[in-house]
């Protein structure tokens, strides 16, 4: 897993490794890393042009260090310093001692010279983003505005110091401007501002230097997590030498209707590739999914004359009205896991869902999350760590909240002592596309009905989902996305490919 921590964590940790070493090298280590990478993304030190942003805080210090560096390797190297009065002595002594120099931003005032920023920032070849911390919140100040503005209209690539400045490194929120960076170096340990959007899309390439932080920040555990292949690879369900269809588990779909057929179709399909040993279809598409998947079990009458099943699938294209509420309602009766989707989020009743015995995994886009919870799809996009967290806690389900970001919660996952927020790292925008959503449910359902825990047949659908549809790109419909899904589950229990290692 690549895990985040909070912001507190991640503070308690330093103190501690601090206390245990002389003072500053945990900034030069900081600033040795982040040197080394603006060196990368530069391709040649000598001769190019940096500038550093830089704020009062350490951000501002571990930029003015490795500036330094890199005025050593034969850049030229300027500061522009938005607090002139408050930057880091020791950083500013170094970057001067190496050829450096400093001047004030546009509202600001050093040694009563003015500065000509923008004509600085147009012959750049870099800027360092050292203006706030992992501490800052609410937004960036006015002065920080200005100067962005005019990094913005320069075009030049941008490495933010840890964190871009302007994203919350705890919520991944973006509260009015904020960096947009080319890539993030990070110090210690990941924060969830680089995981979850929309920060995440501010962040760029995220690169992590190792600082010493790791034995320090194991007793708090992470508050979010992205999982990699190897962890994926490890959740997926192998049939043992003795297995038979019903002994790999079997997984109902409740889903479609007379106007809306396909979806029972995609959910099928998805569920047809997920690790079950068999799938039952209840419903009046019956006629649809046979011919198109004549493996699977159908029956035209209600959930409960299917037959016996290991998990449910409930909810896609089953449309309005008593048949299908009461298709809801049957199902979530049942004492086995069940996945509610679509139209069964809006027809469930909360108060069924939050008194089952057995797991219940529900699975929303930001609108679907939005009505959940009373408020605006916005409200939802703007702050999607703090909607699924408080998706779980509602409703006493685990939850993954599709999107840009899709994230998995538990109840309990709050980030005070319960399981971490998984993030998925495989999606793409291939996947905005008409049905996907049903495949996805299919693909989770089955992995409920093959044994695993709602949290992991979660975060395993949508990692496998997400990698399906960069195989199917571009162009890609929901039936590409299937059938990509047999290449997907290859490709991660193999140990090939990995692009969940790409962030």
């Amino acid at each position: 897993m690549r895990d985040a921590y909070s912001v507190q964590t991640v503070r308690a940790a330093e103190r501690e490794l601090m206390a245990r070493l002389p003072p500053g090298t945990l900034m030069r280590r900081a600033a040795a890393g982040l040197a080394a990478a603006c060196a990368g993304l530069l391709g040649r030190t000598y001769g190019t042009r940096v500038v550093l942003l830089v704020g009062s805080g350490d951000n501002g210090g571990d930029a003015l260090f490795a500036g330094a560096l890199l005025a050593r390797r034969g850049a030229g190297v300027t500061a522009v310093l938005l607090d002139p009065e408050k930057a880091h002595g020791a950083g500013l002594a170094a970057l001067r001692a190496a050829g450096g120099r400093a001047v004030a931003a546009p509202s600001a005032v050093l040694e009563g010279v003015p500065a000509d920023v923008p004509a600085l920032l147009r012959r750049a070849d870099l800027v360092v983003d050292g203006i706030v911390g992992i501490g800052g919140r609410g937004g960036l100040r006015p002065d920080a505005v200005e100067v962005l503005g005019l990094v913005q209209d320069a075009g030049v690539p941008v490495v933010a110091v840890d964190l871009p400045s302007g994203v919350d490194a705890d919520t991944g929120e973006v509260h009015g401007v904020a960096v947009r960076a080319a890539a993030t170096v990070t110090f210690g340990a990941h924060k969830p501002g680089l995981l979850v959007d929309p920060a995440r899309e501010y962040a760029g390439a995220v690169r992590l230097i190792d600082i010493g932080l790791g034995p320090y920040l194991a007793a708090a555990g992470p508050v979010v997590s992205a999982p990699q292949h190897a962890d994926v690879a490890a959740l997926l369900p192998r049939p043992a030498a003795g297995s038979d269809k019903y002994r790999r588990g079997v997984v109902g779909i409740a889903a479609g209707s007379g106007r809306y057929p396909g979806a029972a179709v995609l959910a099928v399909a998805g569920a047809l590739r997920g690790g079950a040993g068999a799938v039952r279809y209840a419903g009046p598409a019956a006629d649809a999914v046979i011919a198109r998947f004549p493996e699977t079990l159908v029956s035209a009458g209600p959930p409960a004359a299917a037959g016996r099943v290991q998990a449910w699938v409930v909810g896609p294209g089953l449309g309005d009205g008593p048949d299908a509420r009461e298709t809801v309602r049957e199902v979530l009766a049942s004492d086995v896991p069940v996945l509610v989707d679509a139209d069964g989020l809006r027809l469930m009743d909360a108060g069924q869902v939050r008194g089952r015995t057995a797991p219940t995994l529900l699975t929303p886009h930001a609108g679907e999350a939005a009505a959940l919870l009373g408020t605006a799809r916005e409200e939802v996009e703007a702050a999607r760590l703090a909607s699924v967290r408080a998706l779980a806690e509602r409703y006493g389900a685990t939850v993954l909240l599709k999107g840009s970001t899709t994230l998995v919660a538990a109840p309990g996952g709050d980030g005070t002592g319960g399981a971490p927020v998984r993030v998925n790292p495989t999606g793409t925008g291939w996947l905005a596309t008409a049905g996907s959503g049903d495949v996805l449910s299919g693909l989770a359902g089955s992995l409920l009905a093959a044994g695993l825990a709602p949290a992991d047949a979660a975060t395993a659908g949508a990692y496998l989902h997400g990698l399906a549809g960069r195989l199917a790109a571009p162009l890609t419909s929901a039936l590409d996305v299937a059938a990509a899904l047999r290449r997907a589950w290859r490709d991660v229990a193999d140990g090939t490919g990995g692009p969940g290692s790409a962030r």
